[in-house]
Parts: C-alpha cells; sequence; structure tokens
C-alpha cells in the first residue's frame, strides 16, 4: 500500500482541521501523522487509526530544538519511505522540506494558511518570508487555502504563479453541514450556562485569543456602542494565549456583566448555534474557516478586509468587512446587525446558502483526495518496500 505522512505542529490543527481529511485518507493509503503530542493514541475516539509519530514542532522559533525535531523527523521519514509527505502550519511546513527533500521523497506537498509574516515589517517579516520561500522551494506541490492568499504570495515572490493552487473553493477543511446548523435547544441551554438571557444579542468570537486576531480591538469596538445596547454581550471562545483576558476586561470594565469567557472548547457549534454574529477582526488570516462554519448555522460575519477573509466573506452580502484595525469600523458595522434583525438574518441565510453550496468539508475533502491520487500518479508511486535499517 502506498505510504503518506501528515505533518503538523499541534493536535488542536489535527482536531479542528485535519480529521476529516485523515479519516478519509485512511481508507485509501497508509497514513502516519507526525505531531507534537505526548498522546499517540488522542485520534483512536474519533475512530481514526493512523500511525501517530510524536515529533517535538514547536510553533515558535528555537534553534537548537528546531534541529532536534528536524533530525527525529528525518529519521521517521527515512525508515518508512514514504511515497509523500505533506505538512501544514509554517514551522512544520519548513521541517517537513527539509526532512523529506534530504530523505528524497517524490511527493513533497506543503499547505500554506496564513503568513505569519503579513502584519509584520523589518528584519522579522525578510526573515520569516525567506524561510516560507526555502520551504515552497523544496516543495514538489504547494496548495493555499484561497485564493487572495495565493495572490499574496505569488505577489510576495514566496511562490511561483504556476505553483501554486486553491484547495478546491477555499478553506483547509471546509465545513460539516450535520455538525455546524442551527439549533433552537442547543441555543438555549448554551445561553443559561453562559448566563446571557435568550432574547439578547450575542456577538461571537471563536478562536485563538492573540492580538493577530484582533480581540482587543473586538473589546473596544464593544465598549465603544454596548452602553447603547444594553441587550448586547460579547463572547470569547478558545485558548487565551497571549494573556490578554484582562486586558480586555479592563477595555469593557463598564459592561463586565455582558463579557463572557469560556476556553478551549471541542464543541465550536454549540457556540456558533447560540451566537447572533460571529467577529473576526484578525490582522491576518489564510481564510477564517470559522466564519463559513457560523454561516452554515446562517450567523452572518463582521471580519477584516484582508487576503483570506475576503474570500470567505462576500462584502454586504454574506458579512461586513471592515479595515483591519479599525475599532470604529468594527462597532459600526456590528452596531449595524445588532439594531437591524431582518437585515441581519437576511445576510445570515445568504451565508448559509453559500457555505452549504460552497464549502461543504465533503467538497474539499474530496478535492484533497483527487490531488493526491494525481501528485502520486505524477510522481509514479514507489511499490512497498521494507524500511531502511
Amino acid at each position: 500500500m502506498t505510504r503518506l505522512c501528515l505533518v503538523t505542529t499541534s493536535p488542536l490543527i489535527v482536531d479542528f482541521f485535519l480529521r476529516g481529511h485523515l479519516r478519509a485518507l485512511q481508507s485509501r493509503y497508509e497514513v502516519t501523522l507526525a505531531v507534537n503530542t505526548d498522546d499517540p493514541r488522542f485520534l483512536e475516539a474519533a475512530g481514526i487509526t493512523v500511525e501517530v509519530q510524536p515529533i517535538p514542532i514547536e510553533r515558535k522559533i528555537a534553534p537548537g530544538r528546531d534541529l532536534v525535531a528536524l533530525v527525529a523527523l528525518w529519521r521517521v521519514i527515512r525508515r518508512a519511505r514514504f511515497d509523500a509527505v505533506i505538512s501544514v502550519a509554517p514551522k512544520a511546513g519548513l521541517l517537513t522540506a527539509l526532512a523529506a527533500w534530504l530523505a528524497q521523497v517524490p511527493v513533497r506537498c506543503h499547505i500554506f494558511q496564513g503568513e505569519v509574516w503579513a502584519n509584520r515589517d523589518g528584519a522579522a517579516r525578510a526573515l520569516l518570508r525567506l524561510l516560507d520561500k526555502i520551504t515552497a522551494s523544496l516543495a514538489t506541490h504547494v496548495l493555499v487555502i484561497s485564493a487572495s492568499e495565493r495572490e499574496f504570495l505569488v505577489r510576495e515572490r514566496v511562490v511561483s504563479a504556476g505553483k501554486a493552487e486553491v484547495i478546491a473553493n477555499g478553506s483547509l477543511a471546509g465545513v460539516d453541514l450535520d455538525r455546524f446548523r442551527a439549533d433552537d435547544d442547543v441555543r438555549r441551554v448554551v445561553r443559561a450556562r453562559l448566563g446571557v438571557p435568550y432574547a439578547d444579542t450575542v456577538v461571537l468570537f471563536l478562536g485563538r485569543l492573540t492580538r493577530d486576531k484582533g480581540v482587543l480591538d473586538l473589546a473596544r469596538a464593544f465598549a465603544a456602542f454596548a452602553g447603547r445596547h444594553r441587550t448586547a454581550h460579547l463572547v470569547f471562545v478558545g485558548p487565551d494565549e497571549d494573556g490578554l483576558r484582562g486586558a480586555i476586561e479592563l477595555e469593557c470594565r463598564d459592561f463586565a456583566d455582558r463579557l463572557h469567557f469560556h476556553g478551549l472548547t471541542d464543541t465550536p457549534e454549540q457556540f456558533i448555534a447560540a451566537a447572533d454574529v460571529i467577529a473576526l477582526p484578525s490582522h491576518r488570516e489564510g481564510f477564517g474557516n470559522v466564519i463559513i462554519e457560523a454561516a452554515a448555522a446562517g450567523v452572518p460575519a463582521v471580519a477584516s478586509r484582508i487576503y483570506g477573509i475576503q474570500d470567505a466573506v462576500v462584502d454586504g452580502e454574506t458579512g461586513l468587512l471592515h479595515p483591519p484595525g479599525d475599532v470604529q469600523a468594527i462597532a459600526r458595522m456590528l452596531e449595524t446587525l445588532i439594531v437591524d434583525d431582518d437585515r441581519r438574518r437576511s445576510i445570515g441565510a445568504r451565508a448559509q446558502q453559500r457555505a452549504r453550496a460552497r464549502f461543504s468539508s465533503d467538497i474539499v475533502t474530496g478535492w484533497l483526495l483527487s490531488f493526491v491520487q494525481a501528485a502520486l500518479s505524477g510522481a509514479g508511486a514507489k511499490p512497498r518496500h521494507e524500511p531502511a535499517p
């Protein structure tokens, strides 16, 4: 059987974006997942039986530990003699590209999903851009998760136009339409748990609480209009990676009773079912999968007009886009959807229709399966062989 290896940095990425792909790939190939985990059995409960290889890949630059991870990854790839490797996340992409190139893997694919240097400048931007360029040059195939991200990478000369390909209609995982849907019973239960009255309006942020996600912009925007709308609530769901909860609470101190926090969740669909508007004021984003997940439940978005997100939202039709970092614009757009119930529902209905037609997980996973098959056929997949000594 053909051997395939997926490499990424965190089990969270696997849980949020790769489970469906792994489940489909394991039915066709002998699949190994290389990821930074202490629990190689973390996928078994989901019925995913791929081999898990713990590799200590860290998200942040750490030269010594990165070298250790590179050697460990190279040993796994060399021993298994994979027919193809696919990497997701910047650090995983660089280490995988180097390790797989050294091991002479015939199909080496990296999936770009938002560039950490996009909103930086100076030496940091130049270095991180160079590392992404090395990743792209060593890969035999490059995939991106939105058309606007592809344009950005081509414009920045990270990858050539002929080498980069957009996954399906965009996104890394698509949306599970059976999971993300409107559910009035769930809405009541989640709101009761949060202490939010059923008839009040909920603005939801769902994701990592980091500066790059614009969560402080959102807090300031909420504080700007919350005094005029006493039934508006702001809910943050996700891990506080940058330690921003205190700063958010300070910005919204006059409305603390309508500010709610919930940490990491494995049931994001429940919080989306409880929301009226999803907010994603990111300063950088490869696509913004949470937008189409919310859309599938009929929840419209207020989000930044940046590459990636502009593929997930049709401005004025399935959501409202604002300039990144523009607190006044965020406040104005959120207030518009809070006040105008008919417009909010109309935009939500169009968002739902678009999400179901273009971004179902079946479409995205089917596209990826076809891509892998074509890439292997083009490279001439090797027959199964014994591991190297």
